[in-house]
């Protein structure tokens, strides 16, 4: 097969990977613009590139994706189908280039989780099992016919950068062996059943904030559903703390929440609207990541210091 594959960040890695070392031709990669990052702002290739750079392959990079010069070059191309694994929205036009048209992988067991952040949002919600889902690209954002699914659990203390690198890798087979069945003639797809429909929205940093009059097991949830980017915060002795890893215990104290319950051999406590959140990893303002233990031996709270939403 004749592969156009169009990714940016490191979740689309794997896929390429895969795929460059199956029997499939990449006949070309696009992938996002190189843009500066970071505090000295250098100018940074995309994830995608970087891998893409070691292939054999013509390598597109379209401010615009509905430029008449892209789409003569996909066309000239000619590509059997596009791969497509965590990219922008492809103008209607180009899904008619491709013999077997677009695939997408996409990181939630659609039609739940629609939208950019499918991973966050199970997690934050609670779920315990999610997955992956190849789908036939149509007009509407995530609503394509399904030619591959698949279940992974999540686990207590999952984080979402962990889901996102088992769904990565496994999303990467998975498409080698879709790809397989295209050639061949043996998919077989599946409509998707929009009433079950739900969505995965862009995620901000405020969302962070944690409110300690909730229940510990949504924060717990939230806090490892927003690590490592772009991370759940309070605040202790008006100092930012970022908190990375948790789980939580039914227990509660005789605290008001936010108020620490204990802070005993490796292990500290923090009053909730309901039970006890318990931290795993931490990180101070600034400072890197520390597994609790760590953070305690330089922690200079007690149980009934508060940690708060907001600076006093």
């Amino acid at each position: 097969m004749k592969i156009v594959f169009m990714g940016t960040p490191q979740f689309a890695v794997p896929s390429l990977r895969k795929i460059a070392d199956s029997e499939n031709d990449i006949i070309g990669v696009v992938t996002g613009l190189d843009c500066k990052r970071g505090r000295g702002q250098r100018v940074r290739k995309t994830a995608v590139k970087k891998v893409a750079e070691n292939l054999d392959t013509r390598i597109l990079q379209p401010e615009c994706l509905d430029d008449d010069d892209f789409f003569q070059n996909l066309q000239e191309l000619n590509p059997d189908v596009f791969v497509v694994v965590a990219f922008r929205i492809l103008p209607e036009r180009l899904l008619s280039i491709p013999k077997f048209g677009a695939i997408n992988l996409h990181a939630s067991l659609l039609p739940k989780y629609r939208g950019p952040a499918p991973i966050n949002w199970a997690i934050i919600n609670g779920e315990k099992e999610t997955g992956y889902t190849i789908f036939q690209i149509e007009k509407s954002i995530d609503t394509g016919d399904m030619l591959k699914q698949e279940k992974i659990p999540i686990n207590d203390t999952d984080t979402c950068q962990e889901v996102h690198d088992t769904l990565a890798e496994e999303g990467a087979k998975g498409l080698v062996s879709v790809l397989k069945n295209l050639e061949e003639g043996e998919t077989k797809a599946i409509p998707q059943n929009d009433e079950k429909a739900t969505k995965a929205p862009k995620i901000n940093s405020e969302m962070g904030r944690i409110d300690w009059s909730k229940k510990a097991e949504e924060i717990k949830n939230l806090i490892n559903g927003l690590s490592p980017y772009p991370g759940a915060f309070a605040f202790f002795q008006d100092k930012r703390v970022k908190f990375i890893r948790a789980t939580y215990q039914n227990e509660n104290f005789a605290k008001q929440p936010g108020e620490i319950a204990f802070v005993e051999n490796d292990s500290m406590g923090i009053q909730t609207g309901d039970g006890v959140l318990i931290p795993i990893e931490l990180q101070k303002s600034g400072k890197r990541v520390l597994p609790v233990k760590d953070f305690i031996n330089g922690f200079k709270g007690k149980a009934g210091d508060e940690f708060t939403s907001k600076c006093s």
